[in-house]
């Protein structure tokens, strides 16, 4: 409430006081939080090496956009040793529980043989997947991609797609 000035005054230190707590007994959702908040250095100083802690911690429980951001901060090198590698493997736990963002970036990561083997038919279906919840990115490199790959690939990758979903 603290964070979003609903019924009490903004206050980002209070938030982050509040969001500690929680996180410290096991709160996913508050360890998210408290991530994002030294991620952005709200309320805390800025600490890309504590924001990756947090979003492991709530990982490590299965939140989607935990597990999303920790894959960025690999893939960017932030507060984690750059890897892409790992970077992909948290995409792929938040893409296979649905959230298009992490299915967009898995299947870039397949398309550009980025942390895994480039596989033009694991990125299409990424990004079939992806598209079809609406991501407009995804959409349009599904397009680029259709073009660069044989109609035997595009068949295999649209059956791909049918299984992911």
């Amino acid at each position: 409430m603290h964070r979003s000035g609903e019924g009490v005054s903004v206050n980002s230190r209070v938030a982050a006081g509040w969001f500690r707590k929680a996180a410290e007994q096991g709160h996913a959702s508050a360890q998210l939080n408290l991530g994002l908040m030294y991620y952005n250095g709200e309320g805390v100083p800025e600490d890309d090496s504590a924001a990756a802690r947090w979003f492991r911690k709530a990982a490590d429980q299965g939140d989607t956009d935990a597990q999303f951001s920790l894959g960025l901060m690999y893939r960017r090198g932030e507060g984690v040793p750059e890897d892409d590698s790992a970077a992909a493997r948290w995409f792929r736990k938040a893409a296979e529980q649905g959230l298009a963002s992490a299915q967009f970036s898995l299947g870039l990561m397949y398309r550009n043989g980025e942390g895994v083997l480039e596989d033009f038919v694991q990125a299409y279906a990424w990004f079939n997947v992806a598209g079809a919840q609406g991501h407009v990115n995804a959409r349009e490199a599904k397009d680029d991609l259709r073009r660069q790959m044989t109609a035997s690939q595009v068949e295999k990758a649209q059956a791909l797609s049918r299984e992911l979903v």
